[in-house]
């Protein structure tokens, strides 16, 4: 019988699944279901001012973090538990010409390495559902913000009855299914960390999209590059599969996606 993963096992799997180079190839430049369309939403609910000091949690590659920078000239500190994502994204500020705007650090979200109290605003895209202690992760979220702060979150959402039985295991936890919850949920998770959602909204559209893109972009891997497909542990006979069950859990209301804004009391 396979022993449990512990919480640090289960971070580590996810944190060298996602910075993994055929990851990258499936899901594009933006990580996430809605792209940088629904980070611009998201920035937009959280009001983001130029020079408002914003951490972005389980921040990948940087793309959210330096979407942030760019377009609303926020000043972004990024935290990832790979240190290959911490290098490429401060690679990616750099040729961005945002390395004075970015600052990017290795780093465990559900123990920030920040003082509280310094940042106006938290985001976290399609991340919250991997953290094993969500409710810690929340604390921390509150933790670090100001008073009057925000935090942003767009995420996977779930109906755990519901849930066929193909995401249930360790890929489909890294594929940010396994353990993503109802939307109440993650509202009532950060309520007990001091977080009052003052917002949210329904994107299961862009859950569709995702899955039609890596499809695509699957079919056409099969073509040019199955050798790497099958290195990175791929089941080309599989995988087709799981995307029309997800494609079905979507349509049926058990797998979904949301956005979702909470403040700290003032």
């Amino acid at each position: 019988m396979t022993r449990p993963r512990t919480g640090e096992e289960l971070k580590a799997c996810c944190a060298a699944a996602y910075s993994s180079d055929i990851v990258a190839l499936l899901l594009g430049d933006s990580y996430h279901p809605g792209g940088t369309a629904l980070t611009r939403r998201l920035a937009e609910a959280l009001a983001l001012a130029p020079g408002a000091r914003v951490l972005d949690v389980a921040s990948g590659r940087g793309t959210t973090a330096l979407l942030l920078a760019d377009a609303y000239r926020a000043q972004i500190d990024g935290v990832d538990y790979s240190a290959a994502n911490t290098s490429l994204a401060q690679g990616a500020a750099q040729a961005a010409g945002l390395a004075e705007s970015t600052r990017f650090t290795t780093g465990d979200a559900e123990q920030l390495p920040y003082p509280a109290g310094i940042f106006d605003a938290v985001v976290c895209e399609c991340a919250l559902c991997t953290f094993p202690d969500k409710a810690g992760a929340a604390a921390e979220f509150a933790r670090v913000l100001k008073p009057g702060g925000r935090v942003g979150i767009t995420d996977v959402t779930v109906d755990p009855a519901r849930l066929p039985s193909e995401f249930t295991g360790l890929a489909a936890r890294i594929a940010c299914i396994a353990d993503a919850q109802p939307l109440d949920v993650y509202a009532d998770t950060l309520a007990a960390a001091g977080l009052r959602t003052v917002r949210t909204e329904r994107h299961d559209e862009a859950m569709l999209r995702m899955i039609d893109q890596i499809e695509a972009r699957l079919k056409l891997l099969r073509m040019t590059a199955p050798a790497q497909l099958t290195a990175a542990g791929v089941d080309l006979d599989t995988a087709p599969k799981v995307l029309g069950a997800a494609r079905t859990a979507v349509a049926d209301g058990v797998l979904g996606y949301a956005l979702l804004t909470a403040q700290k009391s003032p």
